[in-house]
């Protein structure tokens, strides 16, 4: 934990890394996610524990306002359910104020505010944890097959001796390769199911009401806002109720009914309407991803096409034969060595080893 909140005050998790080891859109769940949802978790830790989350008004003399914002603070709120279809400023001072007596089953209580902040911090490290199991399970063997090679301007000694390794490292590990590949893959799964599943984990935290969340705000954008209640309100109210008892002078309990203002979930619905829409893009984009996955192991002409339009300085009759011989494994590996070294170095050493490819029939042709 302690690398990624480093990272992110130093800004290093934003930079190009000099190995890429994964895709763009693994990118986005473990870089762009996990920093804006740490960003959002600073913002409403800030909001919530160094200024003052809720104000109440009340009438009881005798106790300070400090008591009760912090009761309300830990006990909930809540609101009521039919106030919110009721004309503010003739029925209702405000949406889902209301008296209660008589109206218990229509009463929503919202307890969720004093968790958000928690609820935030561990969706981030769910959308890091990917990107940690894959890069312990990849080792660093991209970093140590790079060998600088990335920089084209090296002497030729350095340059051949550094090619020669490499060469030897993939003719003497051909098809040792695929587990290593499907391990990134299965770390792309499982960014897939972490986004879906943290989307219905927030259905559950906001019982039931995330879901429809952005649909509902878009309708009310596009509607009579007269007719129908505005959904950033209604989950996250700006004004609630709550109930506080006491002993009186005689000894008998009373009930004191307060209104109190959330100023806090004006940020809270601005930052959920967010993660909806960015959550969705993302589980799409993922989606797409793990078909494009799924397509590219079946189809050797799909992985040639692939190297055909990314690589264009090697020569086809190359890339056929490396995509006919190789497994998987072996040409997702030679395609991130190509992504992370010099590309007229990447050319040689890619038309190496398909020339060390002997084909069936010349082997025969041996044989007989």
């Amino acid at each position: 934990m302690w690398d990624i909140v480093r990272g992110v005050a130093t800004g290093t998790l934003f930079k190009t890394r000099k190995v890429n080891t994964d895709s763009t859109i693994f990118k986005l769940h473990y870089r762009a996610t996990f920093c804006i949802i740490l960003l959002f978790t600073a913002i409403l830790a800030a909001n919530q524990y160094v200024g003052k989350p809720i104000r109440c008004m009340h009438h009881m003399d005798e106790h300070p306002d400090e008591i009760l914002d912090t009761f309300c603070w830990i006990h909930s709120t809540y609101t009521v359910t039919k106030a919110f279809y009721k004309k503010v400023g003739v029925d209702v001072p405000f949406p889902g104020v209301d008296n209660s007596r008589g109206n218990q089953e229509e009463v929503k209580v919202y307890r969720f505010y004093q968790w958000v902040s928690f609820c935030l911090l561990f969706q981030a490290i769910l959308f890091y944890a990917p990107r940690w199991l894959w890069k312990t399970w990849e080792g660093g063997k991209l970093e140590a097959l790079k060998m600088d090679l990335d920089v084209g301007i090296m002497t030729q000694v350095d340059r051949k001796q550094k090619q020669e390794m490499m060469l030897d490292y993939l003719q003497s590990n051909i098809r040792n390769h695929n587990f290593w590949a499907f391990k990134y893959f299965f770390c792309e799964i499982l960014a897939f199911i972490n986004v879906v599943g943290q989307m219905f984990l927030m259905d559950r935290f906001f019982d039931g009401e995330f879901f429809s969340y952005g649909t509902d705000v878009i309708n009310f954008m596009q509607s009579d806002q007269e007719d129908r209640v505005d959904p950033m309100i209604y989950i996250f109210p700006r004004m609630t109720k709550c109930t506080f008892h006491k002993y009186g002078l005689s000894g008998e309990v009373e009930r004191h009914d307060s209104i109190c203002i959330l100023p806090l979930n004006i940020v809270n619905e601005k930052i959920y309407i967010f993660l909806w829409f960015w959550f969705i893009i993302l589980a799409v984009l993922t989606l797409i991803l793990i078909i494009y996955r799924v397509f590219m192991f079946t189809s050797s002409k799909l992985r040639a096409y692939l190297f055909k339009i990314h690589y264009r300085l090697i020569e086809q009759y190359d890339i056929e034969k490396i995509a006919k011989h190789y497994g998987v494994g072996d040409w997702y590996l030679l395609y991130m060595i190509g992504i992370n070294i010099d590309a007229g170095i990447f050319r040689d050493v890619f038309h190496r080893l398909a020339e060390n490819i002997k084909d069936g029939s010349e082997e025969n042709r041996r044989m007989v």
